[in-house]
């Protein structure tokens, strides 16, 4: 509630005039004579007096409601609003189109990657080991050292991935991050670095174990193929799913990754100070925080918004 005061200057204007309460009745025994008497007692200027008028006005103000996401217009549907003006119904319809060929060149660049990824994955992780037993020998340490660290770094790359985001990427690298947390102009934003930089380990791990033996390339080789896979399934939970950069088909009817996908909207939101900064373990931080009601809640919009699309 705003409540203005506003004080209006009012003039108005009063005369006092010859009355029996205020002055006497003219006697006999006067000492001066009725005329003097009544000119001296006879007030006919006006005077003006100032009467402060003080209006207080009581306006209702809405307060507008904190978007849950930076980027929300990415979830709003595409289609053109009936029955309104011309001119709005063109910008509407260019901000559909931009917004469709927007879509389109990341998603050109998600499928190019993710096969080039995939095949180069595969590749490498058949002739690494086909090369392994040309002796004749399986190297069955090695093979396991492999596998094993492959999955030890895809879930070690959660933990890494929540700390850099809380102690690194909203703090000292904010200037990068905050893209992320503006709606974007284009199919690409600044934050789409820090892929490129987590990719430079995993390919580094995977050169050296490709190319060389032992037990220790065949760990690194492992690293580095679960770095890779780590950031495949990011790239279409977080990019695709949840901010619907490009369609991700059936993973959308995934119980779980619906989930993680309305945690990682409340991190947006920051209803609870940034929380979850993890991705896949995000539903997990918000139990943490007391957060699985806003969570259901979110869960429960997201699922209309959804379906109204």
């Amino acid at each position: 509630m705003a409540a203005g005061l506003t004080a209006a200057l009012t003039p108005k204007p009063f005369r006092l005039i010859q009355s029996s309460y205020i002055l006497p009745k003219p006697s006999s025994r006067c000492l001066f004579p009725p005329s003097t008497l009544s000119r001296s007692t006879t007030i006919s200027r006006a005077r003006r007096k100032i009467c402060f008028t003080v209006c207080v006005i009581m306006e209702n103000q809405k307060q507008s409601a904190q978007p849950e996401n930076s980027n929300s217009e990415e979830n709003l549907p595409l289609t053109i609003p009936q029955n309104v003006d011309p001119q709005i119904s063109q910008r509407v319809a260019e901000k559909i189109a931009r917004k469709r060929s927007e879509r389109f060149t990341y998603l050109v660049a998600a499928v190019m990657s993710s096969f080039g990824i995939t095949s180069m994955a595969v590749m490498a992780v058949y002739y690494r080991f086909y090369w392994q037993m040309e002796g004749g020998e399986v190297p069955l340490t090695e093979m396991f050292g492999t596998f094993a660290l492959s999955v030890g770094a895809a879930v070690g790359m959660e933990f890494w991935a929540r700390w850099a985001h809380k102690a690194l990427w909203h703090a000292s690298l904010w200037h990068m991050h905050e893209s992320h947390h503006r709606p974007r102009e284009g199919p690409f934003e600044l934050n789409d670095v820090f892929a490129i930089i987590n990719a430079v380990p995993a390919i580094a791990l995977l050169s050296y174990g490709f190319f060389h033996k032992g037990l220790v390339p065949g760990l690194c080789f492992g690293a580095g193929l679960g770095i890779t896979v780590f950031g495949m399934a990011y790239m279409f939970v977080h990019d695709g799913l949840v901010h619907k950069r490009f369609p991700v088909g059936p993973i959308a009817n995934v119980p779980y990754f619906t989930k993680v996908a309305a945690a990682h909207q409340l991190h947006h939101s920051e209803k609870f100070d940034g929380v979850p900064y993890g991705l896949f373990l995000g539903p997990k931080e918000l139990e943490e925080v007391g957060g699985l009601e806003e969570l259901d809640k979110q869960i429960t919009r997201r699922l209309k918004s959804s379906k109204e699309s």
